[in-house]
């Protein structure tokens, strides 16, 4: 039997899924997920998304490697929104290279980037 989650609420069908490191918390990415990206990330127990961009199921690290274990999974009290708790593999969430998705701080009307990059995005996709 599979949870079942309000995916009624978005016309798209999509949920919020927010992505956490399951050790330390850190909040590494945002991504949506739709009943079939729910469906897979139990069934494998790897992060699955769906791409807004690309209007196509995505299996987190299919490109890059870094792929997400799920560890644990928490529904929120309107069971539309979800946070993945995850193992990280390869170091790298975010496609620009760094960790977190969240790399950069607001310090009054500039955006600061506080991480250091894990990986050359040109060499892993091929682009920035």
């Amino acid at each position: 039997m599979m949870i079942e989650l309000d995916f009624s609420k978005d016309k798209n069908g999509l949920l919020p899924a927010i992505v956490q490191d399951h050790e330390t918390g850190q909040v590494l990415m945002l991504a949506y997920i739709n009943q079939l990206a729910w469906q897979k990330t139990l069934e494998t127990g790897k992060a699955h998304y769906w791409s807004r961009s690309r209007d196509k199921l995505w299996l987190k690290g299919e490109s890059s490697g870094h792929v997400q274990i799920i560890k644990a999974v928490r529904v929120d009290c309107d069971q539309d929104t979800v946070v993945f708790q995850v193992e990280q593999l390869g170091g790298a969430a975010c496609h620009k290279g760094y960790r977190s998705c969240f790399y950069r701080t607001v310090d009054k009307e500039q955006l600061v980037i506080t991480e250091e990059k894990v990986f050359d995005p040109e060499k892993v996709y091929g682009k920035k």
